[in-house]
C-alpha cells in the first residue's frame, strides 16, 4: 500500500469516528490534540481534590476540641491514682498520651510573637521525662511518687502554655473527675 493511500485511509478513519460520534450524541473532540485533553482531565481532577481536601479538613476538630478531651482523661487519671486503682489509671495516662500526640498532629506548631513553637518537640520531651516519671508511678503502685508526678506534669503542661502564649490556660489540680460514669475504685473495695 502506498503512502498516499495509507494516509487517505487514516483520514477517512477519523472522519467516520468523528460522524458516529455525532451522531451518538458524543461531542466531537479535536482527534489530534489527546495531550491537550489529558491535561485538561488531570487539572480539573487536582482541582477536585484540593477541594475535597479543602471540606474534609472543615470536618476535622481543631485543637482546643482535642485538648478537651486530653483534659477529660488527665483529670480522670488523678482520681483513679488517688483511689490507687492503678489499671485505670495506667489506661487514663496512655489515653492522656495518646490524645497530646493527636493535639501535636492537628497543630504542629504553633505561631507566637517570637516566632514559631514546634510543639511536637515539646510533647516528646515531656512524654520521655514527666510522662514517663508519672508512669513510673502508676507502675510502681507508689501514691505519693504518683501525686508528686502529677503535679509535675501539671506545671509542665502549664510551661507549654505559657510558652504558646496561653498562660490563662492554667491548669490544677481537679476536684472533681470529668467522667461520671466510670467507678473509679477497684473492684472488690
Amino acid at each position: 500500500m502506498s503512502i498516499r493511500r495509507t494516509a487517505l485511509v487514516a483520514l477517512m478513519g477519523s472522519m467516520v469516528f468523528a460522524v458516529v460520534a455525532v451522531v451518538h450524541g458524543h461531542a466531537a473532540e479535536p482527534l489530534l490534540q489527546p495531550r491537550a485533553k489529558a491535561a485538561a482531565d488531570q487539572g480539573a481532577e487536582i482541582a477536585a481534590l484540593k477541594a475535597e481536601i479543602e471540606r474534609i479538613k472543615g470536618m476535622l476538630p481543631d485543637q482546643s476540641h482535642v485538648m478537651k478531651d486530653v483534659a477529660y482523661h488527665f483529670s480522670n487519671l488523678w482520681f483513679a491514682g488517688q483511689a490507687q486503682n492503678w489499671p485505670l489509671a495506667a489506661f487514663y495516662l496512655n489515653e492522656t498520651r495518646s490524645h497530646l500526640r493527636w493535639a501535636v498532629r492537628v497543630r504542629p506548631t504553633r505561631r507566637t510573637s517570637a516566632g514559631d513553637i514546634d510543639l511536637a518537640a515539646i510533647l516528646d520531651g515531656m512524654d520521655r521525662s514527666l510522662l514517663t516519671t508519672l508512669q513510673q508511678a502508676i507502675d510502681a503502685k507508689d501514691a505519693a511518687a504518683f501525686a508528686t508526678a502529677y503535679t509535675n506534669t501539671l506545671t509542665g503542661c502549664y510551661a507549654c502554655h505559657q510558652a504558646s502564649e496561653k498562660p490563662y490556660l492554667r491548669p490544677h489540680v481537679p476536684d472533681a473527675p470529668e467522667g461520671r460514669m466510670i467507678e473509679l475504685v477497684p473492684a472488690g473495695r
